[in-house]
């Protein structure tokens, strides 16, 4: 077991030397409480005689997982009555079709804001329904920015507006919510939810898969006003209407039972740290951490613009790709996982999201120092 591994001694005082500093974009590192809590419950939940993989979504006790779940996503991001919370599956991929086939009418036109690749992939589903209007891009400079307020070239007329809260692959994110008039606003933010603070009442809908911030791959919140929830047309199939869902209170099939019981235990240690506001403080000093070297250096670069830098996802790039490869080739074997960047990118990136803790942080800010010292 390498050195930096053995050393991890965080969350509850506890020695947890088979663990390694995972820094993928996901699925990502799980709360090691949350870990814990779901390891006692894998074989018998306290007082049922089952596992959590074995009760029946139809069971009074999945109906109080379910409902505490939505109860303290509720309380954290604010959520007021006027929405409805989903658990579904599929994905935020099939969010990408599901958007477009319930709020735009077919034939119909919609804005898209394009910020890397994910929201590139929900405008090419987007045009399968209807018209779409590319209002703002940055994909000509290679996505190192979020667009400006001014630059949006809106359409006053379209069903909503779509926006990427945060991409992984470019480390950018959005510190502004998009200002879009009467337009519904929709948003996916699969990549930063429950990273900080959000401003739910701003928008029309919002949906976010589970596997970065929430939970583990396999389920898929999703946040509808309830004016948006519509009649949906004859020929569309039944379980991609968001109203089969809201009906059925997301029990029209069998939900990901156990993914919405990680969720459950994921809002639970949130709300122990002091809820969002404290989370995104714990985020701040983590990425901070990790621009304060790039900045400072000549060897590392960045690949987003300062003032569009993600939080949750830290991309840069080293003199050449030779380096590059061996920075993650003694990485990888130093305990640090995952931290080769998206083949459209190059480069590095270290995915830091809520779950990852500050000590993984200083464990790559040393191991960058000394690589410079060593390879500069």
């Amino acid at each position: 077991m390498n050195k930096l591994a053995a050393d991890y001694k965080v969350l509850g005082g506890k020695n947890v030397t088979e663990r390694i500093f995972n820094f993928s974009a996901g699925p990502a590192m799980l709360p090691l409480p949350v870990l814990e809590e779901a390891q006692r419950d894998l074989l018998s939940l306290p007082g049922v005689g089952m596992s959590v993989l074995e009760i029946s979504h139809r069971s009074k006790i999945f109906e109080d997982i379910i409902q505490a779940a939505e109860a303290d996503l509720r309380t954290l991001l604010g959520i007021s009555d006027d929405y409805h919370v989903l658990f579904l599956q599929g994905g935020a991929s099939t969010q990408f079709s599901m958007v477009p086939m319930n709020l735009m009418e077919k034939g119909g036109k919609a804005d898209y804001l394009v910020t890397g690749l994910w929201s590139k992939a929900a405008v090419k589903e987007a045009k399968k329904v209807g018209t779409v209007n590319i209002a703002a891009s940055t994909e000509e400079e290679n996505f190192v920015r979020i667009p400006k307020q001014e630059e949006f070239k809106l359409d006053p007329e379209a069903a909503y507006v779509h926006y990427t809260s945060n991409n992984t692959i470019y480390g950018t994110e959005w510190h502004r919510v998009p200002e879009v008039g009467n337009v519904p606003l929709v948003c996916d933010a699969s990549s930063d939810i429950l990273s900080r603070p959000m401003d739910v009442s701003k928008h029309a809908l919002i949906y976010a898969g589970a596997q970065k911030n929430m939970g583990p791959a396999g389920v898929t919140v999703v946040i509808i006003r309830r004016d948006m929830v519509k009649d949906p047309p004859p020929d569309m199939g039944t379980m991609f209407a968001y109203k089969t869902h809201v009906e059925a209170k997301s029990l029209y099939n069998t939900p990901p039972v156990f993914a919405i019981y990680i969720v459950r235990l994921v809002c639970k240690w949130l709300l122990g740290l002091g809820g969002l506001e404290a989370m995104q403080k714990i985020n701040e000093e983590k990425a901070k951490m990790l621009y304060d070297v790039i900045d400072s250096s000549d060897f590392y670069r960045g690949h987003a613009q300062p003032d569009s830098r993600s939080l949750m996802n830290v991309t840069f790039r080293l003199p050449n790709e030779e380096l590059e490869k061996k920075f993650v080739k003694e990485a990888t074997a130093a305990g640090l996982d995952g931290l080769k960047g998206h083949r459209s990118v190059g480069g590095l990136r270290a995915s830091i999201y809520n779950a990852f803790p500050k000590e993984g942080v200083k464990a790559l800010v040393d191991f960058m120092k000394e690589f410079e010292n060593k390879n500069g």
